[in-house]
């Protein structure tokens, strides 16, 4: 079966690549012109060199394939208003269902995200797929537009006949991390540069069990559905305890008040503007950090076999891979 992957030089397409790799498809994948990951070097693979908003590149992708997996989309968060992100994410998916159609893809498997379902505020009150999106209070061009970009494949579906699931994936964590992303917090504990916890907390999953759900997505889960891929709903104190004692290194012990991490973000947000760089935490993120965004991930259990992966593991991993490609040194 002819496979391509969108995205696959980031931490999830990465795993993805290897995961179907392993399951004997044959694997292509559609990379940025001037990119040549770390993360796919050595891979038996067949690349294209465009992007989702390039129509003419698609359609050199499609030809011939029988599956899209479309991991690609840009997960900036700052500015929180931004038109690539918004252009990318909705007009990059819209083109994607178009070759997807043209082409008589069998399956599209989308990757959204949990957070275009109403989060849950406790483990007595998880969020799950259906419930009303409710991210949009946090003015994040990020968050709603890639809840805009599935209610399209999801539209798609029903006008269009689109054979396709989506996958809304929580925290992920694990190897080939090159940015890094989400590994950005594994390294700041193991460095012990995290001064305190927030009160909030969210969902984290080995991003090996979303690769492996993702690929049985292929000829498993019902066309038109929403499947949350995630694990444990951990409080960040309870995260950081757990990455700090996997790694054997101190955890943050001091617990932020919801203002002081709210006036960190906002200064951190206003000074990134002044500067012109990346902040590592924005006004809207500190905000959501003081909250709960946990989730229930049975659906997918059941009906893609996600496997819950401990939490630890994925840790190890991101670790191992950051020591053996030189973003930690030891000693």
């Amino acid at each position: 079966m002819e496979v391509l992957v969108t995205g696959p030089d980031g931490v999830l397409g990465s795993n993805l690549v290897r995961e179907l790799i392993g399951r004997e498809y044959n694997v292509s994948v559609l990379l940025e012109p001037g990119k040549d990951p770390i993360t796919l070097k050595g891979l038996p693979i067949q690349t294209f060199y465009g992007n989702i908003l390039d129509k003419e590149a698609l359609d050199q992708a499609f030809i011939g394939k029988d599956v899209v997996l479309h991991c690609a989309a840009s997960t900036s968060m700052f500015p929180a208003r931004s038109e690539i992100v918004n252009k990318v994410n909705i007009d990059g998916t819209q083109n994607i269902i178009d070759a997807s159609l043209k082409h008589n893809i069998k399956r599209m498997v989308y990757v959204g995200t949990a957070n275009s379902f109403g989060n849950g505020t406790s483990l007595g009150n998880l969020g799950k797929e259906g419930d009303p999106y409710t991210s949009a209070k946090y003015g994040v061009d990020y968050m709603d537009s890639k809840y805009k970009a599935q209610n399209i494949v999801l539209k798609a579906v029903t006008e269009h006949g689109l054979p396709a699931i989506v996958v809304n994936p929580t925290f992920m964590i694990g190897p080939y991390d090159s940015r890094p992303s989400s590994g950005a917090m594994i390294l700041a504990i193991h460095k012990e540069k995290v001064p305190g916890y927030a009160s909030g907390g969210k969902n984290f999953v080995a991003v090996k069990d979303v690769a492996y759900a993702m690929a049985n997505a292929i000829e498993m889960g019902r066309i038109g559905e929403c499947y949350i891929l995630g694990n444990a709903n951990l409080s960040y104190k309870q995260a950081f305890d757990l990455i700090a004692k996997t790694l054997n290194v101190k955890p943050p012990s001091r617990k932020l008040s919801t203002f002081m991490v709210a006036s960190y973000g906002a200064l951190n947000s206003f000074f990134a503007r002044i500067f012109n760089y990346y902040p590592g935490v924005t006004k809207e993120l500190s905000i959501i950090s003081c909250e709960n965004h946990f989730y229930s991930v049975e659906k997918a259990r059941q009906e893609l076999k996600l496997p819950q992966t401990p939490i630890e593991t994925a840790v190890t991993e991101c670790y191992n891979w950051f020591v053996e490609n030189g973003y930690i040194k030891t000693k």
